[in-house]
This record gives structure tokens, sequence and C-alpha cells, in this order.
């Protein structure tokens, strides 16, 4: 053998017990966490989404789409497709907002939310000057039917009806109620159904945990089941604070809820940090109450301490969700970021809250970060 030959089979020796020195190395490393994002990390549960403002839709922030493509695999519609902007003038219908949505959530391959075809809210000022029970029936038919059947095979699941129940679980009387009965409900799921037969079609509301409102809520469902008409899913409102509602009444409601064969989701999701009036009603949002220093006691930053509440709140709420992943099908944040919430202005205008796991700067906060663990810890 040369001496050439034998300094290269030298050589390779040497680099060949080098490199698996470094392998043995390796394997005795603990492992590092790899960056993930929250669709990701619950991709075998459940879909994780947010809702869109306008400038979203259009996207004229280029760090909010990042962020939003980054995280989220859901997205629903926080304003521009209520009534008020659909159809502001009776007959009159203006798609171009919710054209732009519809094309960022199929573009980016996310489940499309629409939100919302029947609410006694946010109304177009023409709704509730009809004075005949027939105009009203003849309008709601066309306004539902209009909008489902354009974005017919292009939206996932439909907020049918929106908040329709009172407190105590009795139906809301709204304009729809006041003048068609309850059976504006059946025929609200009925012309959704007949639009697109395909599409997921969903009852939403606030308070949905509290015992009277959620037997209210089943005897709604049975109502349009006995009636013929199709529902999917239920979307409970996740509108809530630092210890109410109980994860025990979360829990009760999400199994009370999938044994009537539905699909369960967590909708509109925000932890207010603040505190509220005493005699807040829910989510509602025709209500408004005075500020002062002690209803907006963290103008300036939110104390690590509350922070760190925050976190735990989320953690414990998540594992709850992960525990019933069986039932749940979508988990959806109302907001991309603190300074986007609607809870800096209600229910009292010009307050500081911090309800989500992004920042004003959409950084991840503590909140996220107690999140994604819960993910990846197995189940208690």
């Amino acid at each position: 053998m040369t001496p050439y030959k034998q300094t290269s089979i030298l050589i390779i020796a040497l680099l060949l017990t080098t490199l698996s020195c470094e392998e043995a190395n390796k394997s005795h490393q603990p492992k590092q966490k790899t960056e993930t994002s929250l669709k990701e990390a619950f991709q075998n549960e459940f879909v994780i989404g947010t809702a869109l403002n306008e400038n979203q839709i259009f996207e004229t922030d280029s760090l909010d789409s990042q962020l939003l493509k980054k995280e989220f695999n859901s997205i629903t519609p926080e304003n521009s497709m209520k009534w008020m902007f659909m159809e502001p003038e009776k007959g009159k219908f203006d798609f171009d907002t919710a054209d732009r949505f519809v094309a960022f959530g199929k573009k980016n391959n996310m489940f499309v939310v629409g939100h919302n075809l029947v609410w006694h809210s946010q109304l177009a000022k023409w709704v509730p000057t009809l004075q005949s029970t027939e105009e009203l029936s003849t309008s709601l038919e066309n306004h539902i039917k209009t909008i489902v059947e354009r974005y017919k095979g292009k939206i996932d699941g439909w907020d049918v009806v929106n908040e329709a129940l009172n407190e105590d679980g009795t139906l809301r009387n709204s304009i729809f109620l006041e003048k068609l009965g309850n059976r504006y409900l059946i025929d609200s799921f009925k012309w959704a159904q007949e639009s697109d037969p395909d599409v997921e079609l969903y009852y939403n509301d606030y308070n949905m945990c509290n015992s009277e409102k959620r037997a209210g809520a089943i005897k709604l469902v049975k109502l349009l089941k006995e009636n013929g008409a199709k529902i999917d899913g239920i979307g409970m409102q996740g509108h809530w604070n630092l210890e109410e509602p109980s994860l025990k009444d979360i829990e009760t409601s999400i199994v009370s809820y999938a044994a009537l064969g539905l699909k369960v989701m967590i909708t509109e999701l925000d932890i207010t940090v603040l505190p509220n009036p005493w005699d807040l009603e829910g989510a509602e949002v025709g209500q408004n109450f005075e500020n002062s220093e002690t209803m907006n006691p963290y103008p300036n930053g939110l104390p690590d301490s509350v922070s760190l509440q925050l976190a735990k709140r989320y953690k414990d709420i998540f594992q709850l969700f992960k525990k019933h992943s069986d039932k749940i099908s979508r988990v959806t944040f109302w907001g991309l970021n603190d300074g986007q919430s609607w809870l800096n202005g209600w229910p009292i205008k010009g307050r500081t809250n911090y309800p989500l796991p992004f920042d004003r700067n959409n950084k991840p906060k503590m909140a996220y970060d107690s999140i994604i663990q819960v993910a990846r810890d197995s189940i208690l």
C-alpha cells in the first residue's frame, strides 16, 4: 500500500470517528423546542381561528397578515358581514369586503366562517321600519338566500342566528320574534340549508355556560330539529374573565351540547383582565358605562402578576379544550391582538384591555406560551 493510500485511509477513519462521536453527543443532548404556531400546535385537536377587521381583510398591514397566516387556520369577519354592511339598502347588497374576506381565507387554505345572517343588533336602518309580517319575512328570506348562495362552496360554516336568547333562556324579543314568532328561527336555518346544502350551520351566543341559558339553547336546538331544520353546531362565545365562568360550567356545557349530536365551537374568545360593572349583562353590545380610574386600572401596561393570572387562565381553559377535543371542532379568538380588541371600548369607552395572546405589537405574551405548552403536554 502506498503512503498516499495509508494517509487517506487514516483521514477517512478519523472523520468517521468524529462524526460518530458528534451523533452520540447529540443523542444525549436535550431536544430543543422547535418554533411552532397555534394552528400547528393543535392540528390534531381543532382548528384555531381569529376575527378579522376590515384592514386585515384588505391586507393593509403586512405584519398583521404575516401573523394571521402563521398562527391561524380559520377566520371569521368581526363586523363586515353583518346586515348593516351587507344589505345597507333594501335589496341592494355590498359584497366588496365580504368577497375579499372569503378570497383571503381560500387563498390561505383556512376554514372560513360567515358571521352572521340573523341578529337583532347592527341591522340596516331600513329593517326596523318594515311594518308587515309578510314584508319582514320576505326580506329575511331574501337576505339569507342571496348571501348564502353567493358563497356556496366557499364559506365552510355559517353563524345563522346570533344571540336570540335572554339570560333566563327565553327567546329575545327582537323584531324577528315580535313579528314572525319562533318560526323565524326554523325558517332561517331552512333557507340557509336550501341555499347551500353542504355548508355547516350554527347557532352562536354568549353566556352559553349559564345553566338557564344552556337549557334555553338546548330547547332551541330541539325546536329546530323537530321542525326539520338542519343545525350542525353550537358556538359558545368565550367573552370570559379571569375567574368566570368556572371550568366546571364550561365543561358541563361542552358535554351537554355535544350530547345533542352537535359540534361545539368556542367562538369570540377573549379574557378581560379589567373589572366590569356589577350589573353588566353578558356581551350585549348596547351596554355602556362611565369610565373611571377604578374601571381602567392598567392604562400604561399590565402588571406581571396579572399577566401570570391571564396565562394561568388560558392554560386551564385550553387544558379543558384539549380534554374534550373530540367534541370541539374550532376555537376562535375575537381579534388578532390586544390593541384591536373590542374590549378596549366596551362596555366602557376609553379603557385599555389585554385580553388576547398577542400584545399591541403582535408579540406573543405569557398567555400565548401557556397555550402552546398545553399542546405539548400530555392530557392530564
